[in-house]
């Protein structure tokens, strides 16, 4: 009885996303996970689908409308992706967004062709006709472009309904069969009344009711896990992140003391954090946590690696023998909880589309430290109940839930911790100058009040070192660098524009009260082309 067979059981769709939902045929567009979390902000349930799913399987889904995504192909290009033909015949309203759109013209009779100017970024989009994916918007719409080809001949049943300086046919509608293209995106912050345009869709033309709630969402998974469980034993590794803590309430409100939490303590953790954690579920909460000190093997473990990939693999490999050792210790267990999101579920399955089959392919940049991480002969079932939410739902589920704020807002953290922000090899002292470091960023960013307006903001040490000059006499001492960005996902994330006052505060602290630091830096890259994390 392995992990794989369970894993796809518990992602499924959920039983509570009721008839209404919108399929997302993605082409491989950086933004197909935004048009699914835009359309679940106006509480319809949405599901992020390969390009190449069938007709039939989207009718078995029951979908009330489709959109096809954007994505850097063309549709002339060889073995450009597709979509199943027969999805024009069921009768569904569709809407095409940049490649999507030019699929959509291109299957149906139409023409697309290179664009002599191609259009990237801001552009005004003239509304010739509102109809009904534009009613409510302003005649003028400030919009985010990012294409290369363009629609020169619409297909039979279309009519333009927008046009840019640069391309004259920017929106498409055929009004009787409820299709839909825009050569833009709305579901970027970028484009003015996007969300609205996204909302008309959604709700106006496909009529879907606004169901999608997380009090309903925990309703359900309350009485999925009732059922799955039973009276058996469930365990749960606890990382005190906000996804595995909502999953402990979740899990004790569901089954009380048949739950049993493990907290391995690697000693990657922030400052204070491991004991704050084990105090406010045992005491606050009556969530019992096993706390398993494991740091000096996990050092050990780390000691001459410097590889940032190679420190992911010997921490997950030694997380999972700590792990199996103590679960048995403490066993037996016939399921395991883990806090699977559902971008982990989709970029686990590759984040890329091969163009000639339509499927996703695996693109790595990091490891990631959830999905597929333990070993295929674990014998575990599993139960993973936020595997269809994104992170800012599971942030609602905590706070219906009574989640503690401190651990509902904080900032998202690495599963391998701050070794991946110690630059180089790991050591105890390193680890040390960084948790100390890392302290005063987040008590300054706090007491100016600037937590929540940022995305992440965390302190990274250098594995070089520079010249100062310290009580009249030269040092050679290390170096902080602070990374603070703004993002609604994390998915694409800008440099954050922190007031000087408060970059000086955490500098001057840094300097004067964390030994061995001399110079402190801001990093002004956005993502991409920069991750968030260093390594």
């Amino acid at each position: 009885m392995t992990t794989t067979k369970t894993a796809q059981e518990s992602r499924r769709r959920p039983d509570n996303a009721l008839a209404d939902s919108i399929a997302i045929l993605d082409f491989g567009s950086q933004y197909s996970q935004l048009i699914a979390r835009r359309i679940r902000e106006v509480n319809v349930y949405s599901e992020l689908l390969p390009c190449s799913t069938s007709a039939a399987e989207l009718k078995r889904l029951n979908a009330r409308g489709i959109i096809l995504s954007g994505g850097p192909s063309s549709v002339y290009d060889d073995g450009a992706p597709t979509v199943d033909k027969e999805i024009w015949k069921l009768g569904l309203p569709v809407l095409g967004v940049c490649y999507g759109m030019q699929l959509m013209a291109h299957q149906l009779g139409g023409t697309v062709e290179p664009s002599d100017v191609r259009e990237y970024g801001r552009a005004t989009v003239s509304i010739i006709r509102h109809g009904r994916l534009f009613d409510g918007l302003d005649p003028a719409v400030e919009s985010w472009m990012s294409h290369g080809d363009s629609v020169t001949q619409l297909p039979p049943g279309f009519e333009i309904t927008g046009r840019t300086m640069d391309t004259p046919v920017a929106a498409i509608a055929d009004e009787e069969r409820l299709w839909y293209g825009v050569q833009f995106h709305p579901e970027v912050i970028h484009t003015v009344g996007g969300q609205e345009i996204i909302r008309n869709f959604v709700v106006d033309l496909c009529k879907c009711t606004q169901s999608w709630t997380m009090d309903k969402f925990i309703g359900a998974a309350l009485a999925e896990v009732k059922e799955q469980a039973g009276e058996r034993r469930v365990l749960l590794a606890l990382s005190g992140g906000v996804d595995s803590s909502t999953l402990a309430f979740l899990l004790h409100q569901a089954i009380g003391d048949k739950l049993t939490c493990m907290f391995i303590d690697q000693g990657f953790m922030r400052k204070n954090e491991p004991e704050w954690l084990v105090e406010t579920f045992e005491r606050d909460f009556n969530i019992s946590v096993h706390f398993i000190k494991a740091r000096d093997r996990f050092l050990e473990r780390l000691k001459g690696v410097v590889d940032p990939e190679e420190k992911r693999k010997a921490i997950g490999a030694e997380f999972i023998r700590v792990f199996e050792e103590e679960s048995k210790r403490l066993g037996p267990f016939d399921f395991l909880a883990q806090g699977t999101l559902y971008p982990d579920v989709i970029e686990s399955a590759g984040t890329q589309v091969d163009p000639k089959t339509g499927e996703r392919v695996a693109v790595k940049i990091k490891s990631h430290h959830n999905v597929g991480g333990l070993p295929e002969d674990l014998q575990f079932k599993l139960i993973e109940p936020f595997s269809k939410l994104f992170k800012d739902e599971v942030r609602k589920v905590g706070l219906e839930l009574g989640v503690p704020e401190g651990i509902r807002v904080r900032h998202p953290f690495p599963g391998p911790g701050l070794a991946i922000r110690v630059l180089g090899e790991v050591t105890k002292d390193r680890l040390r100058t960084l948790r100390e470091a890392d302290w005063i960023i987040r008590e300054e960013i706090k007491s100016h009040k600037l937590y929540r307006q940022v995305w992440q903001i965390f302190g990274v040490l250098l594995p070089t070192k520079s010249v100062g000059v310290m009580g009249d006499q030269r040092t050679y001492q290390n170096q902080i660098v602070i990374r603070a960005v703004t993002s609604e996902d994390g998915m694409t994330a800008d440099w954050a524009r922190l007031p000087y006052d408060l970059l000086d505060s955490i500098s001057r602290r840094i300097v004067n009260e964390v030994p061995g630091v001399n110079r402190v830096v801001y990093d002004i890259t956005s993502k991409p082309p920069a991750t968030i994390e260093w390594e």
